[in-house]
């Protein structure tokens, strides 16, 4: 009895985190009671960014041929949907799925994120998926995040082949598990800070880490998914002031909406090493409200389960003013160089010679065990292999069509040899 007690707030929790932050926005503008705290009311009222508003729900008419983005000619003109067996859905997000897909011709296994343009325009989100889609050029070579194969559109969809992936999502095995020991958390986060610190010395700063978006690969170790949000060229002391990111993990100054860095990327370390250690982001509460003034103004609580080496690092991640935020000064090497992390070989890390705490034992690349049913019950949409090229375009559907241009990749022949 005392189980089912525990378990039914984290269900509501983990419900709520699948939603989206324009969905959550719209949620707290609904609730009479959010809207009259002073900290919520001035979250509400987001001026206007630098960057596409992600939270406006107004459909807006396609852009413009000055407004569209070009990078130039398609390296993969051939790519069509008709040449994968598309398998299973595997995940869902805003704008479309990911599903499990089998290459007809190379018989590899892959996922596949297929994404409609419709909904990507109405949202004006256009500029972030072409983001998403450099950002996945530029990450080839590091071990913890997912690998771009090629990518290919048609007119109305657009599709990402990305690494299959079937260790399943943090997400997924904190919420079987509850929370983790130590030593799992370490080994986790020293993954995570590892791509991060990548990321950041590409000038990209992720701004969206949370369990959901840190995948296991078959052997245990972590992959870091989805860059749609990720900001491209900030150096080492530049700012951004685009109000985005998930709720549980917004950084004070993203609430403040005060220009931010790189370090909001330590902040969210923070709060997820926090979560794998007590189930729970760190300042996280049912109500939306007081979640909000508990990230701006709540003091960090730390339970004494925990030893003093993740305690100093919580407290150094999880520090509100971002200028005296573990990292703020070196970046990843602060992070890297914290007693916390003095058990752990940087150098086999990356090389993968440390044996995962955690094996998904998965046989094979049919094995779903580790995806939620939610999904993988799902059937398949006929639409997702299918095109309308072939018949009379709408007006709608060929402007869809001429806002991604440039988005079809394939890498250089060379690179396979």
């Amino acid at each position: 009895m005392k189980e089912e007690t525990i378990k039914s707030p984290l269900k509501a929790f983990m419900k709520q985190r699948r939603m989206g932050l324009n969905d959550f926005i719209q949620k707290i503008a609904n609730n009479s009671y959010a809207c009259k705290h002073p900290e919520v009311q001035s979250i509400l009222k987001i001026s206007q960014p630098q960057e596409p508003e992600l939270m406006n729900a107004n459909p807006s008419p396609p852009p413009s041929p000055s407004q569209q983005i070009n990078l130039g000619p398609s390296s993969n003109p051939h790519a069509k949907p008709s040449d994968f067996h598309f398998l299973k859905v595997i995940g869902k997000g805003s704008f479309g799925k990911v599903l499990l897909a089998r290459h007809k011709a190379e018989e590899a296994f892959y996922a596949v994120k297929v994404l409609q343009k419709k909904a990507i325009l109405k949202k004006k989100e256009e500029k972030h998926i072409m983001s998403e889609r450099n950002v996945l050029l530029k990450n080839v070579k590091h071990p913890f995040l997912v690998g771009l194969h090629f990518s290919f559109q048609t007119a109305d969809k657009l599709y990402f082949v990305l690494d299959y992936i079937n260790g399943g999502e943090l997400f997924y095995h904190l919420q079987r598990e509850r929370c983790f020991l130590e030593p799992r958390a370490r080994f986790y986060a020293a993954e995570i800070a590892s791509a991060l610190g990548y990321l950041h010395s590409l000038n990209i700063v992720y701004r969206d880490l949370k369990p959901e978006n840190i995948l296991l690969d078959s052997q245990g170790h972590i992959v870091l998914t989805d860059f749609g949000l990720c900001k491209e060229n900030i150096e080492h002391n530049g700012t951004t002031s685009t109000f985005c990111g998930t709720p549980e993990y917004l950084a004070p100054e993203v609430l403040h909406k005060q220009p931010y860095d790189r370090t909001v990327d330590w902040w969210c370390l923070g709060a997820v090493l926090y979560e794998m250690l007590y189930g729970l982001p760190p300042f996280y509460s049912r109500n939306t409200a007081e979640m909000y003034d508990n990230i701006l103004n709540k003091p960090l609580q730390l339970k004494p389960n925990i030893t003093n080496s993740a305690r100093h690092l919580l407290e150094g991640l999880l520090q509100k003013d971002r200028t005296k935020r573990l990292g703020a000064k070196d970046d990843f090497m602060e992070i890297k160089n914290h007693v916390f992390f003095s058990l752990i070989n940087w150098d086999d890390l990356i090389n993968k010679k440390i044996t995962p705490p955690f094996n998904p034992n998965v046989s094979g690349p049919s094995d779903l065990r580790h995806f939620d049913p939610e999904f993988t019950e799902e059937p398949v949409p006929n639409s997702i292999g299918r095109s309308p090229d072939s018949i009379l375009l709408t007006a709608s559907v060929k402007e869809a069509a001429e806002a991604f241009l440039g988005f079809s990749y394939a890498p250089p022949m060379d690179s396979f040899l």
